[in-house]
């Protein structure tokens, strides 16, 4: 009589190359178990009360400037109905914009389906012209 102790009798060990993932899991288990238990503790805010937004109509003021720019790229200067040559005819308007006191702001209208590209260029130009503060003009939400 006798026992088998695994070999089948050629003397070789089988290797076995998966690793055993069970102690992984075991351990991360119980670190997102805890972590669950003491971040209520440890997260104590201050019970504060935020103010409340109001939706405000802004008014503008007639020495802004306001920018157009549509969906082909082409800029317009205050709502006119010709377009800027490029960016350095822009440069050249707002610099000398850009010394009065006080400063104007620019508003930038740009269309929906404009590409960023031409966006961009015409912050950086106003930028670069020394202009302090740029904004957008965007539709209001629908009341629904």
């Amino acid at each position: 009589m006798s026992m088998s102790m695994g070999n089948d009798g050629d003397g070789e060990d089988e290797v076995n190359s998966t690793i055993n993932t069970t102690p992984l899991v075991d351990i991360m288990l119980v670190l997102l178990i805890i972590f669950l238990i003491t971040s209520p503790v440890v997260l104590n805010t201050i019970k504060v009360k935020l103010p409340a937004d109001t939706n405000t109509i802004y008014v503008t003021k007639p020495e802004n400037i306001t920018l157009t720019i549509n969906k082909e790229g082409d800029m317009y200067w205050n709502g006119g109905r010709k377009a800027l040559a490029g960016t350095d005819e822009l440069f050249e308007k707002m610099k000398a914009v850009a010394v009065l006191i006080p400063q104007p702001e620019v508003h930038i209208r740009g269309d929906q389906n404009t590409r960023y590209e031409f966006v961009g260029k015409t912050i950086l130009t106003v930028q670069r012209a020394g202009i302090a503060k740029v904004g957008f003009i965007i539709e209001p939400p629908s009341k629904t």
